[in-house]
């Protein structure tokens, strides 16, 4: 088991069988199947069986998912981040590593200051708003609105929040201590934590040089006290 699973609440279910519904099961853009995973959703759900939707990629499908009945939704932060670095060009493995933070801040920035220099020599509203390299440049930054993993959690959450849906989210495919800290000041429910992730979130260089100094200056005083006949 390399997965543990970290709930960010102090009443979680534990024990609670889920059933795991894929929010699209089509594979190869098959329109006939788009709306099975609703379907059995809404079927379980109606049954009193609990369901969580996977593979949520966006805020309108955990919507539909909520709306369907699904206790739970689970969207895949860190294959969003991947999927956005993608849509730059940079390839994983190469350019950035799995378990590298998405500064999906500093992208922003980047990308509005090349939006800035653009539009600067622009003589109008409808140019920069029909310029293909303006247009590019922003469909490169994020995935139709969302920026980032953690961003795509936390518009879940919003409509949620709006709506009052009881539907609780899972943050899924978390890859860095940082991932798991933003998620958890979102106030998402559940997250799903790699054992390597946890083994990070709990170190600290200067918790270990405050280990050393403590027993630098303890042990001596100690063994003296301890040795004395």
């Amino acid at each position: 088991m390399n997965r543990a699973y970290y709930y960010m609440r102090d009443s979680a279910p534990f024990g609670e069988v889920a059933i795991k519904i894929p929010i699209n099961p089509s594979m190869n853009n098959d329109e006939n199947i788009d709306f099975d995973g609703l379907k059995a959703i809404k079927r379980l759900s109606s049954e009193g069986i609990s369901v969580n939707a996977t593979l949520v990629m966006t805020p309108e499908q955990a919507l539909l998912a909520a709306k369907a009945g699904a206790a739970y939704v689970s969207p895949f932060a860190g294959r969003i981040d991947d999927y956005i670095h993608a849509r730059m060009g940079m390839k994983i493995g190469e350019d950035f590593q799995k378990r590298d933070y998405f500064n999906y801040d500093l992208l922003r920035r980047a990308r509005d200051k090349v939006l800035g220099d653009v539009m600067a020599s622009a003589s109008s509203v409808r140019e920069i708003y029909e310029s293909r390299l303006i247009n590019s440049v922003v469909d490169q930054g994020y995935d139709n609105g969302v920026y980032s993993g953690v961003d795509l959690v936390a518009r879940i959450l919003r409509i949620f929040r709006a709506y009052g849906f009881k539907t609780e989210v899972i943050a899924a495919s978390i890859r860095n201590s940082r991932q798991v800290r933003e998620v958890a000041e979102l106030g998402v429910h559940i997250a799903t934590v790699p054992f390597n992730v946890l083994k990070d979130m709990i170190k600290h260089y200067k918790t270990a040089e405050g280990m050393r100094r403590f027993m630098d200056d303890i042990v001596p005083q100690y063994r003296e006290l301890f040795m004395k006949k």
